[in-house]
């Protein structure tokens, strides 16, 4: 099948692949990410490097053509204790320090970040940025293993993470908002606490990334302000044999000498 795009109800596969395992796809997402990001006038961003291709704790979703030529949107999670800190460590770490304590701190139960998402103009009001690719996100972190998910939201994406059940994070920041990836721009920090139960999630978010989770690979029309939009869902992720979460979690390390004395106890509020 062609990469055409049927804008009256277009076809797309949404699939879940560790990154190391498919480094043509992730040329593909790079270039995509790149383009969005130039045609707003953002040209340096911690987290669309390209140093997470190699990244072993390195989780992507695309949607995609189904021949695998086009790739229209995706988004990453980013486990720590990985090849790289967390893109919200590199981003923040200058402006509060505090950040690389913080993620220490989940890490040891399992964090990752959910960051990278873009999609193109080409599938824009369908919905794939704004709630599919963010429902796959939560919904595969459990295959993952990690217990919690932080996120650098934009100012229109916060209320979709309060929906999908993350809290803002106010202890860090200016309350937890930073200027960030330029300074007339403003991105809010974001943590979802509990992606296998969401217990502060909206019923329609919890039940979607739920169903997701019970049909990883399914095929279903999705639908947005009455468009509609077919969905191939291959989002179990293969080759997970060769992930180990615990390796990734004693790779993490508590990187501020003011604390590494400090009995891990008083930060038991972090978990």
């Amino acid at each position: 099948m062609e990469s055409y795009l049927n804008k009256e109800k277009p076809e797309v596969r949404l699939r879940a692949f560790r990154a190391i395992d498919d480094p043509e796809t992730c040329a593909l997402f790079v270039e995509g990410h790149k383009n969005v990001l130039t045609s707003i006038g953002v040209t340096k961003v911690t987290s669309s490097k390209n140093e997470w291709v190699d990244n072993p704790g390195a989780f992507v979703l695309i949607v995609e053509s189904l021949d695998k030529k086009k790739v229209y949107g995706g988004v990453r999670i980013h486990v720590a204790g990985g090849s790289q800190p967390l893109p919200i460590e590199e981003a923040t770490k200058a402006l509060d320090p505090a950040i690389t304590n913080l993620v220490y701190q989940y890490a040891q139960q399992g964090t990752g970040e959910f960051c990278g998402l873009w999609n193109s103009r080409e599938i824009a009001g369908y919905g794939v940025g704004s709630i599919f690719l963010s429902r796959a996100c939560v919904a595969i972190s459990t295959q993952i293993g990690i217990k919690s998910i932080f996120a650098l939201c934009a100012p229109y994406t916060v209320q979709m993470g309060i929906n999908s059940g993350y809290e803002i994070e106010t202890s860090i920041g200016n309350n937890g908002t930073f200027y960030y990836p330029k300074l007339d721009l403003i991105a809010t920090t974001m943590i979802l606490k509990d992606p296998e139960f969401l217990s502060k999630a909206v019923n329609e978010e919890r039940d979607a990334i739920f169903k997701l989770r019970e049909h990883l690979n399914i095929t279903r029309v999705e639908e947005l302000r009455k468009k509609q939009i077919e969905i191939h869902y291959e989002i179990q992720i293969p080759n997970l044999e060769n992930w180990d979460l615990k390796a990734a979690i004693a790779n993490t390390s508590l990187k501020n000498p003011d604390l590494e004395n400090k009995d891990l106890d008083e930060f038991d509020i972090f978990y």
